[in-house]
């Protein structure tokens, strides 16, 4: 027959899985959680990137401002902001947008794309420059 101190060692270890599962899901819900929303982060913040390459690459091409603008709109994040402005021979577009995810993480992803326009590209050709 077990003696009493056996039967009361294994009877002292009854829950301890209970107690350890309750502290290990919820940390692994948190994780998990984070690791989505640094996902979805960093989606958005390549959607970022190919948005002000999109509004540059149409600006260089000497298409309207609006239309250039239009063109960054589109590829950008949802509530994204587009500045477009010609700054000597280059155009350069910034996007800035909200991360997606709770406010308490809010952080503003921001994406600049700069382009040589075209259309100096072309007086330096008729200048006798280079192509």
């Amino acid at each position: 027959m077990p003696s009493s101190d056996t039967r009361a060692g294994v009877g002292a270890d009854r829950g301890s899985v209970t107690a350890e599962a309750a502290v290990a899901v919820p940390a692994l819900v948190v994780f998990t959680m984070a690791l989505v929303w640094a996902l979805v982060a960093a989606a958005a913040q390549i959607q970022c990137v190919d948005a002000a390459r999109a509004g540059a690459r149409a600006a260089a091409r000497s298409e309207p401002e609006a239309a250039a603008l239009a063109a960054a709109r589109s590829a950008a994040p949802h509530g994204a902001r587009v500045s477009l402005k010609r700054d000597g021979d280059l155009w350069r577009v910034r996007v800035d947008a909200p991360a997606p995810g709770p406010g308490a993480l809010a952080l503003t992803l921001t994406a600049q794309a700069t382009a040589l326009a075209e259309d100096t590209v072309a007086e330096d050709t008729a200048e006798g420059g280079a192509p």
